[in-house]
């Protein structure tokens, strides 16, 4: 049978998407031992997950880049999931970071106006998580910045702040939550799970990953896997089975 034919008689295949939007912490999620690449081992022949990852940004950025990301004429119907996780650098001090940093009462606007453009193109807040910040590790990230000849630009309570707000968000949008600030900071030695004082370790990737996969796996645990197991393929008759 010709492949063209093949196309012909055969439905199309729809994957459902993941989608990861977020910053330095999202970008980094599918390199090894990574949440996102956990993930996405979870949910292989069920569905794609989607790394738009940015290193750096901030809800400010990241408000103007989600329209180019996904529209109803994109497929908007297929994503079963996105996370928002910003927060990380619009918490940054003003003085000393002003180009990352965001003020708080914008970055809750911001992450608001995300979820509400999400449900414009008809994506629900039961398929929306947002994930705060997670906690910094003052001396460490410190010593990053020494490095580079600045002083430290963080401070953990003001992330903290920002992770309240995000939960805040959540609460009034209607969207599932992770509050990574706060559930990380129930371990006293936090610093176990962040790499530099700010990124995540190998254990803070496991952490993030079970923590988001108990939200998720109500929501995708009944997503069925995409074509056939392949002792069910019906050898003499393979179209029979596949198209």
């Amino acid at each position: 049978m010709a492949l063209a034919e093949a196309g012909a008689r055969g439905r199309l295949l729809h994957w459902p998407r993941v989608l990861l939007f977020g910053d330095s912490i999202t970008e980094f999620s599918f390199q090894e031992n990574g949440w996102g690449a956990a993930l996405a081992e979870r949910l292989v022949r069920k569905c794609d997950v989607v790394n738009r990852g940015v290193s750096g940004y901030n809800t400010r950025w990241a408000k103007l880049i989600l329209p180019r990301l996904i529209t109803k004429s994109t497929g908007a119907e297929s994503v079963v999931a996105v996370t928002i996780f910003f927060g990380a650098n619009d918490s940054a001090l003003k003085e000393l970071n002003p180009k990352q940093h965001v003020p708080l009462e914008e970055y809750a606007v911001n992450l608001r106006s995300m979820v509400q453009y999400l449900k414009s193109v008809d994506i629900t807040e039961d398929r929306i998580i947002l994930i705060t910040p997670p906690p910094l590790q003052e001396s460490a990230w410190e010593k990053e910045c020494l490095a580079k000849g600045d002083r430290l630009n963080r401070r953990n309570a003001t992330t903290g702040e920002y992770a309240q707000a995000c939960v805040q968000v959540a609460r009034d949008c209607g969207t599932d939550v992770l509050d990574l600030w706060t559930l990380m900071q129930k371990d006293q030695d936090f610093s176990s799970y962040l790499s530099d004082g700010l990124h995540l370790s190998t254990k803070g990737n496991s952490f993030l990953s079970a923590q988001l996969w108990s939200r998720l796996e109500p929501k995708l645990s009944a997503l069925p896997s995409l074509l056939p197991y392949w002792r069910d393929v019906d050898h003499t008759d393979p179209a029979a089975s596949l198209l």
